[in-house]
């Protein structure tokens, strides 16, 4: 077993090591040479700086690490802050610090509905689940190391998850039935029940001396925006330890000043190459916001999205996807865990848009979303802003945990429109907005025949004028 002292001892010589290893090369004075690093450094940077700006605002600032935060609401049409949230599940979330000693995560036992601990590491990998999917329906405890731990493993504890770096985003996701009455503060009370401790809290060891460390660069968009994401990057850098595939990748960004805990100094670089750099920026950030197919595919008027998030195996050398992907919705779920499509258009081509049109999306027995026995799958409807829509059923997703009705043969058909279809089909009715809408329909745990090919649900239909 490696002493806290040791570790100590150890670091310096680590932070050395990134010294040396960022400062081989002299900068370049090449301008082309410069937009080709710069838009690569930025694009595989840029994961990493929406993370760094998420852990700012909600641990940093408020120095909120190793406590969850327990959200005890579930969306709704009120919700403002993110777009398309989901009304399925409710979350703790919690930023791990993983610099002096390893963390220790407890969840407890949950039988009767969808549970998962997903682990988040700070290139954006999702680098470990817990949970239904994956480690089943009993209480489990799992501890956290970071890159430089090494020691003896406490007892009871299921398994070790090592990060690549000091800090870890940790999501708790419960699905929540917002049409049984009660159900919500079930999920409160299994919440309670998570649990986050220090490894020395939790074998009862004496704790380790806190490491001290400079400050935290205080987070600000417009430096991350310019040739100023470099500073932030090598902080991020001075935060992990490079895997082995990347160390020549982050060696060839030197040239521009890239380098694990290095002081970035933009005034060492000369006008064409800072010029140079903001360029490559601009480029990155459009290849970024405009990734096109290599996100997923497009048919039936549904989007449907490929693997663009997973850990560091699946996501090795996809710079561009893992970056787009976190701008597009940062902390995804693996393929395996959760799938959403999100349907844009009918059978014709045409927006979706209930102050024109009613509409019908009928699914055959074979044709229903195919999904795990440990998850559940629903559509969530979104106004032309990407948010729920208020109506008087207080209805803003359906799915097969709904008391809906379905066909003798097993067949369903759901009606999507502004007004109700009528008091015999209100069941199966999801309201929508008096004006265009689109919606996402959410699989979580889907079946392994869902994934390959991709499952594609039928087409959007408008429904004959009456």
């Amino acid at each position: 077993m490696i002493s806290n002292r040791l570790l100590f001892v150890c670091l310096p010589f680590l932070m050395l090591f990134s010294v040396v290893f960022s400062n081989q090369q002299e900068l370049t004075t090449d301008p082309s040479e410069a937009n080709s690093l710069a838009k690569d450094a930025y694009i595989f940077a840029y994961p990493m700086l929406e993370n760094y700006r998420t852990m700012y605002v909600e641990a940093v600032s408020s120095g909120r690490f190793n406590t969850f935060t327990r959200i005890k609401t579930l969306f709704g049409p009120d919700s403002k802050t993110v777009v398309r949230p989901n009304n399925d599940t409710i979350y703790s979330t919690a930023w791990l610090d993983l610099r002096a000693e390893p963390i220790v995560v407890g969840i407890p036992g949950v039988q009767d509905r969808y549970f998962s601990l997903q682990l988040v590491d700070m290139h954006t990998h999702n680098f470990a689940y817990a949970g239904s999917r994956t480690t089943g329906t009993d209480a489990v405890t799992v501890m956290v190391a970071g890159p430089y731990w090494e020691g003896e493993i406490p007892s009871g504890i299921d398994d070790v998850f090592y990060s690549e770096g000091n800090y870890v985003y940790c999501v708790v996701r419960t699905a929540v039935n917002s049409e049984k009455p009660g159900d919500l503060q079930s999920v409160i009370e299994i919440q309670q029940q998570c649990s986050l401790h220090t490894m020395s809290e939790y074998s009862g060891a004496p704790s380790p001396e806190a490491f001290q460390m400079e400050s935290f660069p205080p987070f600000d968009q417009t430096v991350a925006d310019s040739a100023g994401f470099i500073g932030y990057f090598n902080f991020l850098l001075g935060q992990l330890q490079i895997h082995p595939s990347e160390e020549a990748l982050i060696q060839s960004f030197s040239k521009i000043g890239v380098g694990p805990g290095k002081t970035f100094d933009e005034s060492k670089l000369s006008e064409p190459v800072r010029e140079a750099i903001e360029s490559a920026i601009a480029e990155a950030r459009q290849a970024i916001y405009h990734p096109g197919t290599t996100m997923g595919s497009i048919t039936n008027g549904w989007s449907l999205p490929g693997r663009i998030f997973g850990n560091r195996e699946r996501m090795q050398g996809h710079y561009l996807i893992r970056a787009s992907a976190a701008h597009m919705g940062l902390y995804g779920n693996d393929l395996e865990e959760a799938y959403y499509p999100s349907c844009f258009f009918d059978s014709d081509g045409e927006p979706l848009d209930a102050s024109k049109h009613n509409y019908v999306i009928s699914f055959s027995k074979e044709e229903l979303p195919p999904v795990d026995p440990k998850g559940f799958w629903s559509i969530t409807m979104y106004d032309e802003n990407q948010f729920m829509v208020d109506n008087p059923l207080n209805r803003y997703s359906i799915g097969d945990r709904s008391d809906l009705k379905y066909a003798e043969d097993g067949s369903l058909i759901l009606y999507l429109q502004h007004d109700s279809p009528g008091a015999d089909k209100e069941s199966n009715w999801l309201p929508a907005p008096d004006e265009k809408f689109t919606m996402t329909l959410r699989i979580y745990i889907p079946a392994p025949e869902g994934l390959d090919p991709l499952y594609c649900p039928p087409v959007v239909r408008k429904t004959p004028a009456e």
